[in-house]
């Protein structure tokens, strides 16, 4: 190489646009803007369903429902998560033990 060709790739740069760096630092924050834009759009074409405002009350009555229907047909079909549920609420308690598959032969 001569001394006046590495002078002349030294004074004649390339514009901005032609490195390749350049897109790399600019395209994170447009990608990221554009995920906003798109988040926004569909935020106001589509917008959450409101809470009834008698949520708790509907609740109540569903709650009620169903525990006149386990006393009415039969308790035992709430028993295993009954049971369930007071094992997490006293851990200490020892589990049922059930018999071993050769023990019942």
């Amino acid at each position: 190489m001569t001394a006046s060709a590495s002078a002349s790739s030294v004074t004649d740069p390339q514009p901005w646009w032609r490195h390749g760096h350049v897109w790399l630092v600019i395209s994170g924050p447009v990608i990221v803007v554009i995920a906003a834009i798109a988040t926004a759009v569909i935020a106001v074409r589509q917008p959450d369903p409101v809470v009834a405002e008698d949520y708790y009350r509907r609740g109540v009555e569903i709650n009620r429902t169903l525990s006149q229907a386990g006393e009415g047909a039969s308790s035992t079909a709430m028993m295993p998560a009954l049971k369930a549920r007071n094992h997490a609420a006293d851990p200490t308690a020892a589990p049922a033990q059930t018999p071993s598959p050769s023990a019942q032969r």
